[in-house]
């Protein structure tokens, strides 16, 4: 069994951290998991946030918490840019203060940890995190990933033929599914966690689907059950639909992304999901 505190999409807000720096230091979790948009934006003052809120808010909470200082893990999001990736796996190594999880399988307290960043095409400009979900359709009043930009220069056959469906495949081939966690930006499709604002819009003519989740992440979900699964990315559909999980079989689905000021705390036992619990602060 182990205790465990998720939140997504801070987005750099500092009252956000401040509260889950408050929050870890008052009741510190076994594992605390970051799921991702971390950052205020993809380009501006990122060096600023990294060194002085993220990197100096945990040092401070170490120093704080000694022993008790929970194992972070953490991806990032659409909104973080790729270029910021490089600091955060640096840091991990050289302060040990978190693990980053993107693209990696760790055992950890009798879990199986699977970390993975990205989402399908969006409306969005940057695709440094954007990928093909199952196939090479597009949703209308989505951009693909071969039309945006990236931050730094990528493979252009990765981006034609890779897809979030064949990722997952690699990721997890021999993954025990028993006790697997899977923290993901995306949410999985159709489901209570992937609502959109979209109501009523259309392009040319053609209605926008309100589930913007991952088809490849439900079908996945669905095809494994997994223990358990953590997300974010859309941050207004816990309150469009009232609701911020979803059993799929087994396998608990939780949705931990912020909205408005606030910082979106979910905490839960792993032993006990069922009585997980959220709160907004």
């Amino acid at each position: 069994m182990a205790k465990i505190a998720f939140t997504s999409d801070l987005h750099g807000h500092p009252r956000r951290y401040q509260k889950l720096f408050e929050c870890m230091e008052e009741n510190p979790p076994d594992m605390l998991l970051l799921g991702g948009d971390l950052m205020p934006n993809a380009f501006l003052g990122k060096g600023d946030f990294l060194n002085d809120t993220l990197l100096v808010g945990f040092k401070r909470l170490r120093n704080v918490l000694g022993e008790r200082y929970p194992r972070v893990y953490l991806i990032l999001g659409n909104d973080d840019g790729r270029s910021v990736e490089p600091w955060f796996v640096e840091q991990a190594a050289e302060t040990e203060l978190w693990t980053y999880l993107h693209g990696k399988v760790i055992k950890d307290a009798g879990l199986t940890l699977i970390g993975y960043s990205y989402v399908p095409p969006s409306p969005f400009q940057l695709k440094d995190w954007e990928r093909y979900d199952v196939s090479r359709y597009v949703d209308p009043g989505c951009i693909s990933p071969e039309e945006g930009f990236n931050s730094e220069c990528v493979d252009v056959d990765q981006i034609r033929f890779q897809t979030i469906v064949k990722d997952l495949a690699e990721l997890t081939a021999d993954v025990n599914m028993e006790d697997a966690v899977l923290l993901a930006h995306s949410p999985p499709y159709q489901t209570t966690l992937d609502r959109a604002g979209l109501d009523g819009k259309m392009i040319e003519h053609v209605p926008l689907d309100v589930h913007v989740g991952s088809i490849a992440i439900r079908r996945w979900i669905e095809g494994n059950q997994p223990l358990l699964t953590l997300h974010g990315h859309i941050h207004e559909s816990t309150g469009r639909t009232g609701v911020w999980r979803e059993l799929l079989g087994r396998s608990w689905m939780m949705n931990g992304a912020c909205y408005g000021s606030e910082l979106v705390l979910i905490e839960m036992e792993t032993d006990n999901l069922e009585e997980a619990t959220r709160v907004e602060l």
